[in-house]
Parts: C-alpha cells; structure tokens; sequence
C-alpha cells in the first residue's frame, strides 16, 4: 500500500521556533541506523528526557523504527538519510528523510501475521506516536516520515 495514514490532505500549522534542535546525516546501513538511535538517545537526555524514562524509551524506539525503515526501505546506494529532531515545549517531532521516493510507507496492519519476525515498524510507531506521517522530499528525490 501506499496510502498516507493522516491522509495528503491534513494541513500543518507552523510551530514556533523549537527550543531544542538536532539534525545529521547518517549512512544508509544497519550501522548508521544503531548510531542514529543512540544519537538521538543521547540528545532527548541532554534535552531533559532522561534514560529510562516511558517517554524516552517510546522516542527512542519511535527513531530507531524509523531509521531502520530508511535504510531497509529506502536505501539507495551512495546516499545517506537524515534525522531530525526537534523539541517543542511538551512535543518531539521525530523526522527520518531517505531519497527512495517510489518505495512508500504502508499503512500497519491491525493484525500482523504472528509466523513473521518483521513488518511490525510502523505498527509500534503508530502505538506509540500521537501522529504520524509521510511526505514527498522537498528539496529532491525521496521522502520524509514523522512522528
């Protein structure tokens, strides 16, 4: 499938400046994908959300997710993707850009087959983040999932 689940019709209301902010490019492997959660780990601790925390553990997962799914679905060799983080008062937004932008994000499964070990990502994404969302790449081949 390649539906958008908060469907291309939701308009975006333009938050204020965020208070905290962190952005990096990472190499589209398994490698970069670890280092990007720890990274980000790192940062939602630094910014107050401390380790071993419901909301830090949930972000940190909500990342590593999405970053697993860039660099399996939308691994494109000799490019990397992008994370972004941003804090706004009580509200993280997690983005994760690859340049794949033919291999789009399903919807979960309300029911994932239980014989498989993968294709659950997206559903723990949509357990844990109040929203989230796809969008075609501004700046360039490819596109941008948050949470």
């Amino acid at each position: 499938m390649t539906s958008n689940p908060a469907g291309n019709t939701t308009t975006t209301t333009q938050l204020p400046t965020p208070t905290h902010h962190f952005a990096m490019r990472f190499s589209s492997t398994p490698r970069g994908a670890r280092l990007a959660r720890r990274l980000c780990g790192e940062r939602l601790d630094a910014w107050g959300i401390p380790y071993d925390s419901e909301v830090h553990d949930a972000l940190t997962l909500i990342a590593a997710e999405l970053c697993a799914n860039a660099v399996r679905h939308g691994h494109v060799p000799g490019r990397d993707f992008h994370l972004r983080l941003t804090a706004h008062d009580r509200t993280v937004r997690i983005e994760v850009t690859d340049t794949r932008g033919e291999r789009l994000p399903a919807e979960a499964p309300a029911d994932p087959d239980g014989d498989h070990t993968d294709g659950r990502g997206l559903l723990l994404v949509a357990a844990l983040a109040d929203l989230w969302a796809w969008s075609p790449r501004a700046d360039g081949p490819g596109k941008t999932t948050w949470a």
